[in-house]
């Protein structure tokens, strides 16, 4: 098996196993045993379980982010791809085994030992807030509505997780739409 294919079969697993049950009660054995990557083999790509860990949100920090900005992209009106953004959380909040934002997830296990897996959270975040940010100046609208946007969401995706319930992205989308309209009227 070349290192590709061992290494994407690695990091299916983890995922796999990371989001659904959470980083720590996941050993590398039971990795091993999904991926059908030998032990050795996994340690030879992922030296630590931290680094695996590193790969796993960075590679799904990379596909999230491009699904949101492939489905908001289709909305023609900038004004729309605002609330376009919670549409999009409301359907991945009713995907089956939804379980929250995985790199609140991570933060929440690991972010007060792992320096590294907190820079990968921190990073997420960050790149997020400035996709929005991107969205709110091409709808021509005062960058200060950045920040709140950002803590709709944030907020949506934590009471989504725990609730298990698409509603909060239904009512941030909604105060969303009013945070645009209010700006516009002032802008």
């Amino acid at each position: 098996m070349d290192s590709a294919v061992a290494r994407d079969q690695a990091l299916d697993a983890a995922e796999e196993l990371f989001y659904a049950r959470g980083i720590q009660s996941v050993g590398m054995d039971e990795l091993r045993g999904a991926s059908g990557v030998s032990l050795k083999r996994l340690y030879q790509l992922f030296p630590t379980k931290e680094q695996l860990v590193e790969a796993y949100l960075a590679r799904r920090d990379e596909r999230w982010r491009r699904r949101l900005a492939e489905d908001v992209a289709g909305r023609p009106d900038p004004r729309e791809r605002i609330p376009a953004v919670f549409d999009w959380l409301e359907g991945w909040f009713g995907e089956d085994g939804f379980r929250g934002c995985a790199w609140i997830n991570a933060y929440g296990e690991l972010g007060a030992t792992s320096a590294r897996v907190a820079q990968q959270v921190r990073a997420h975040k960050e790149a997020f807030r400035d996709y929005l940010a991107s969205l709110v100046a091409e709808a021509e609208l005062p960058a200060a509505l950045t920040g709140p946007l950002f803590l709709l969401a944030e907020g949506a995706m934590v009471t989504a997780g725990v609730t298990g319930s698409t509603q909060p992205a239904a009512e941030a989308r909604e105060a969303a739409r009013v945070l645009v309209a209010a700006a516009g009227q002032v802008y």
